[in-house]
């Protein structure tokens, strides 16, 4: 059974949140998870674990053992997870009896609440609220993969897909708003090397979602706080250079953090060694104080943690 997480719905709390809260984000899984990965979330001891999508081409399998995860949880599908199902050549390309099985409709079952795209999940452990940007998303100023908006959310354009969004927002419980994505907002850059810059052929070009970034703008005009805005997608290893990854961590004038968590693949063989990477989000009184990228190793320890972001304040307190 679902464990639920969500209280107080229609509610708005004014508490501001004064713990500190170790968040890991789970970036493009792409049939990568084992059960060793629940195991060193425990080991990690983080508090909320947040997915962003692309568990692998509609594997319900996969996405069966992470609504399993004992540990308080959100995600959003890709366009990986709809892969046979949303558009005409993934039909025929479908490797199941699409008459008899839904699997689509299965993934979004066994997550239950904890699915947030086009929706919202309270935290009252942690004053929060995550809201999802659009399921299912391929990225881009195009409105793509029309059919499985229509049909499943009655969505016909990415004006409605904001207001979609955006009344999650209205409903949350509390003043905190975290947004998970897919895929990242518009407006991060238009360099290929920008966190969703689009790095394949033409070169360039803003491709993150335009309607999801009119949904955190209308959110800051609401007076909310976003500490955090978290997506994948576009992954870290550029396809036109391997000199240089993806820009993952921006703070906009904000304040808020927007942080890509697509590093690809996310389990790796070294040295005979298999490695899983996580990145790892502190927030700390209601603002990120840091943003890492961790790869775990063998009996769960830390074996490499690259520093993604980090707040000024706490460098200066380090280097006192």
């Amino acid at each position: 059974m679902l464990e639920t997480y969500g209280k107080g719905r229609g509610m708005t709390s004014k508490k501001t949140n004064s713990k500190t809260i170790k968040i890991a984000v789970v970036g493009d899984i792409h049939d990568q998870w084992e059960e060793e990965d629940s195991i060193a979330l425990k080991e990690l001891g983080v508090d909320l674990v947040l997915f962003v999508g692309d568990f692998g081409n509609e594997a319900v399998e996969i996405v069966k053992a992470i609504a399993e995860l004992n540990i308080p949880k959100a995600a959003v599908m890709g366009n990986h997870d709809a892969w046979y199902t949303a558009t005409e050549w993934g039909r025929k390309k479908c490797p199941y009896d699409r008459t008899k099985e839904d699997r689509v409709q299965q993934q979004l079952d066994l997550l239950g609440e904890a699915h947030v795209g086009y929706g919202k999940l309270d935290f009252p452990d942690f004053d929060l609220t995550v809201v999802g940007g659009r399921p299912f998303t391929w990225g881009g100023s195009q409105w793509k993969f029309t059919e499985i908006c229509q049909n499943r959310y009655g969505v016909s354009s990415l004006e409605k897909s904001t207001e979609r969004i955006i009344s999650s927002v209205d409903n949350a419980a509390y003043e905190t708003i975290i947004f998970l994505g897919h895929n990242g907002p518009s407006g991060l850059g238009d360099r290929p090397e920008d966190p969703c810059g689009k790095d394949w052929h033409p070169i360039g070009g803003d491709y993150g979602d335009p309607d999801l970034a009119e949904a955190i703008s209308q959110t800051i005009t609401r007076g909310k706080h976003i500490p955090l805005v978290t997506f994948g997608h576009m992954h870290h290893t550029l396809r036109h250079t391997k000199k240089e990854p993806r820009k993952r961590a921006f703070k906009s004038p904000e304040g808020i953090v927007y942080l890509n968590a697509a590093s690809v693949p996310r389990i790796v063989e070294d040295r005979a060694q298999k490695l899983r990477n996580f990145s790892i989000v502190m927030l700390d009184n209601g603002s990120v104080s840091q943003a890492s990228l961790v790869w775990v190793g063998k009996d769960n320890s830390i074996h490499s943690e690259e520093i993604l972001y980090q707040n000024p304040q706490q460098q200066i307190v380090q280097l006192a």
